[in-house]
């Protein structure tokens, strides 16, 4: 009935199939793209199964926190790229962009008693996963959650783990299990069958007049960009839209430069801003344009790799065990490791983002030297505005503000100077949260929630006690100016 791995399919409750529904309803929540998408194939599995069309539904709130135009029009773009790519197709597509707060309340509801299941992206963060379980209580029929979030299935590890290593040994020992079992590049791109007496798999579905002038779909010009029609999304302007267009057009754009001309020599790179050896892939992996299932099987054919090529050792090793270059194993230990630990930590705990969710060493050592001098104080209005004495921590905090991201490397350092120039620990970890969410691209994620609490010594170990860090590791831009490349970076972002 599905070709998806039983594994990432999660009912959400315990209603049943109805076969005699018009379509199968597809969410489009967290994972926007329309290949390499677990959900969109069980999805189109079902449809094909029972004979029945597949409708689409993505749609925009304007009420999420953090709801701005730079996040907004990221989801747009992608939005318009897959309304164009459908065009002809015998799916539908169903793109609804609210213009009032709350307008889309009774949609998915009302789409849902038409269908014969709903099916649901399993996203482990944000306000996401609590949308997903409302929904699965408002409609009446059965909603399933499908989990295309990484290479290992969020559902196979029973526990969190309290370092890279432990979890790096994990992948080591269960991870072979489940590299043959990929999404489907293309999974419309497989003969459609027909049923006779009626609409069936292989025909656009027909949706009731009363919901499409109820919730009528977005418009083109919306779509297309205008300014203006993007601006009256929301009343918030102060979090403009950024250069980097969504979708996964440019997604693949970027991968294909990372991989042509960059992989290479990430391994010795990627720690200096002015060698641009990052991917700069995040924002589209957590808008879903892109999946890290389709990053590492483009990876391993550059490297010519086969499974055959693995090493039998499960010893949490950093580098060796994929038998690939040294920049493909450095990159997929961010892009796999790394990533799969903060999602980890977001299925398997609710508070994953609170303050006590940090291990008991890290608590204990800063709220000792809880009471140390400050250097420095800094008000979320001065961090915001970088308005600090530091002009290396300046630039870090305007590049977020201009571009929607931070470089890798002084993200880490961003995150320890804010430790360290506030009046409290979990004063920090408030702005370095609000910051985080309300200007990144990537933000409201897994694995950038790893990033953030990486700085308050999660997935860390104790180092040499230092006032205001205690024993969680400090970093300096003193020490950083000397080890990595900034000269041009500093002019970009300077000042000026």
């Amino acid at each position: 009935m599905t070709s998806v791995p039983p594994i990432r399919i999660r009912p959400v409750n315990s209603k049943e199939l109805n076969p005699s529904g018009d379509y199968v309803l597809y969410w489009m929540t967290a994972f926007r793209r329309l290949g390499w998408n677990f959900a969109l194939q069980h999805a189109d599995d079902l449809a094909r199964s029972m004979g029945k069309p597949l409708v689409i539904l993505e749609a925009l709130f304007l009420d999420y926190p953090y709801a701005s135009p730079r996040f907004h029009r990221f989801i747009l773009d992608g939005m318009a790229e897959r309304s164009r790519a459908l065009r002809g197709f015998p799916v539908t597509h169903y793109p609804f962009v609210e213009r009032e707060s709350g307008e889309s309340r009774g949609l998915l509801k009302s789409l849902a008693d038409k269908a014969c299941c709903v099916v649901a992206d399993d996203f482990p963060s944000f306000f996401l996963p609590k949308l997903v379980e409302a929904g699965g209580r408002r409609v009446g029929v059965r909603l399933e959650a499908v989990d295309s979030n990484g290479l290992l299935p969020l559902s196979v590890a029973g526990r969190t783990f309290s370092a890279a290593y432990h979890f790096r040994r994990f992948l080591q020992k269960n991870l072979p299990d489940h590299l043959g079992g990929l999404p489907e590049p293309d999974p419309f791109s497989r003969p459609m069958p027909l049923v006779s007496g009626g609409a069936g798999a292989g025909m656009a579905a027909e949706l009731d007049p009363l919901i499409l002038d109820r919730w009528p779909p977005t418009t083109e010009v919306l779509l297309s960009g205008d300014l203006g029609e993007l601006q009256a999304l929301t009343a918030d302007q102060s979090v403009p839209a950024v250069e980097a267009k969504g979708g996964t057009l440019p997604a693949h754009d970027r991968l294909s430069a990372f991989l042509g001309g960059v992989l290479h020599r990430y391994h010795n790179d990627r720690n200096h801003p002015d060698l641009r050896a990052t991917s700069g892939l995040s924002p589209y992996l957590h808008f879903g344009d892109i999946s890290s299932h389709e990053i590492f099987a483009e990876v391993a054919r550059r490297e010519g790799w086969t499974p055959v090529r693995l090493s039998s050792r499960a010893d949490g090793s950093r580098s060796g065990w994929w038998g690939m270059g040294d920049g493909a194993e450095a990159f997929l230990d961010q892009l796999i490791t790394w990533r799969e630990l903060g999602f980890n930590m977001t299925h398997r705990r609710d508070d994953y983002a609170g303050y006590d969710s940090l291990p008991g060493w890290a608590q204990d050592t800063l709220a000792v030297h809880q009471g140390d001098p400050r250097p420095h104080l800094y008000s979320l209005e001065e961090f915001l505005e970088a308005e600090t004495h530091d002009p290396l921590w300046n630039a870090a905090q305007r590049q977020l503000r201009k571009e929607g991201v931070i470089h890798n490397y002084l993200r880490m350092l961003w995150g320890k100077k804010i430790l360290e120039w506030s009046r409290t620990p979990k004063e920090a970890l408030d702005v370095m949260i609000d910051l985080n969410d309300r200007f990144a691209l990537d933000g409201r994620d897994p694995n950038s929630y790893s990033g953030i609490f990486w700085c308050f010594g999660r997935y860390d170990r104790g180092w040499t006690e230092r006032p205001v860090f205690g024993k969680v590791r400090s970093m300096s831009s003193h020490r950083t100016r000397k080890k990595v490349r900034l000269e041009e970076y500093l002019q970009r972002f300077g000042p000026s």
